[in-house]
């Protein structure tokens, strides 16, 4: 049986994870915790620890993948989990540095099309000051259809 076709067991959020790849998701590296996962908002946690870049700080790449991993859900469950979201334009502006702690991010909708669906992302730090707002851009095309047989 390919593996692919099997019932995925671990979910990320409410999208299931293939299970020939579930030992690689980058929001378990990141320790990514989903707490919200609706069509008009998504909200999750990451840990400083662990996401430090060499001078103590949050690493920005930590925070564009929070941000990433964010929208893609959002674009997953306004889309259907039937589709390949994948991501087309990711923008983000840091605020202010983190350096311990949990941070938080909120994403909610700014566009949701046929084919397109965008996304701001503001992450927080535990005071709840804005550390980084980012913006991703989604394709969401429809789900292939089987060739017709001739």
């Amino acid at each position: 049986m390919d593996v692919d076709r099997q019932r995925p067991e671990a979910t990320l959020g409410p999208v299931p994870v293939l299970p020939r790849y579930a030992a690689e998701q980058p929001a378990d590296r990141l320790g990514i915790v989903v707490e919200t996962c609706r069509p008009d908002l998504v909200v999750a946690t990451m840990p400083v620890a662990g996401n430090r870049q060499s001078i103590g700080i949050m690493y920005g790449g930590a925070n564009a993948a929070f941000a990433e991993t964010l929208g893609s859900l959002a674009a997953w469950v306004n889309a259907g989990t039937d589709r390949i979201i994948v991501g087309q334009e990711l923008s983000c502006t840091h605020h202010r540095a983190v350096r311990h702690g949990t941070v938080t991010g909120v994403c909610r909708p700014l566009h949701v099309g046929g084919g397109t669906a965008t996304y701001e992302i503001v992450i927080s730090d535990e005071r709840g000051r804005r550390t980084c707002t980012a913006r991703l851009t989604c394709a969401t095309p429809q789900p292939r259809r089987p060739a017709r047989a001739t």
